[in-house]
This record gives structure tokens, C-alpha cells and sequence, in this order.
């Protein structure tokens, strides 16, 4: 059974930068697919980050520049380097992989800028 699990969120005041990682556990090799999304209240669940196997990564358009996807090696630990927060950026956010034709989702982990 595959288990993916966040950590690094947290309160942070506009400017700042916080540090998301996503570790997969279980039975894999690797991910096909590997990212984030987010869900802020009263808002559908949007994409912010994914990568493909390939390391091609598509950012949303409201974190380029600002946010950027990493993996580790092994393709079973990944990171969101979140710079320039704003509060509009407050949010639960969602690791993200692919397997094949299964997908898995963390937990969620609370972000939230304070202006």
C-alpha cells in the first residue's frame, strides 16, 4: 500500500518562505508523476506543482517564478520550495503522485500568510 505523508507547513508572514516535503512509502519503484496541489476555503482543489518522470514540471501560473519542485534520487521524496509568500497563497496543501493508473494523496498540510 503506498502512504504519502507532508510535512513543513506552518504560519508565515507575507515575504517569507516555507519548505513543503512529501515522502512515498510502500510498494514502489518510482512515481510516474510527483506534485502539489492546493485548496484554499470555498476554493476547488487547483494544481500548484507537478512533475513528470521525465523532470519536466508544470507550474501554475500564480507560483511561477515564485514556488519550485524538486525530488530526491530516489523518486520517493519530493520538496516545494515556497518563496515570496502572500496571503493569497494561504491554503491545505496536498501531496500529489502517480503510479501507473492509481493516484495518491498526502494528508494535507496547512499553509497560512499572514499579512
Amino acid at each position: 500500500q503506498v502512504r504519502l505523508v507532508e510535512s513543513g507547513g506552518g504560519l508565515v508572514q507575507s515575504g517569507g518562505s516555507l519548505r513543503l516535503s512529501c515522502e512515498g512509502s510502500g510498494r514502489i519503484v518510482s512515481f510516474t508523476a510527483m506534485g502539489w496541489y492546493r485548496q484554499a476555503p470555498g476554493r476547488e482543489r487547483e494544481l500548484v506543482a507537478i512533475m513528470s518522470s521525465g523532470k519536466h514540471v508544470v507550474y501554475a501560473d500564480s507560483v511561477k517564478g515564485r514556488f519550485t519542485l524538486s525530488r530526491d534520487k530516489a523518486q520517493k521524496t519530493w520538496f516545494l520550495q515556497m518563496n515570496s509568500l502572500t496571503p493569497e497563497d494561504t491554503a491545505v496543501y496536498y501531496c500529489h503522485a502517480k503510479l501507473s493508473t492509481s493516484a495518491f494523496w498526502g494528508q494535507g498540510t496547512q499553509v497560512t500568510v499572514s499579512s
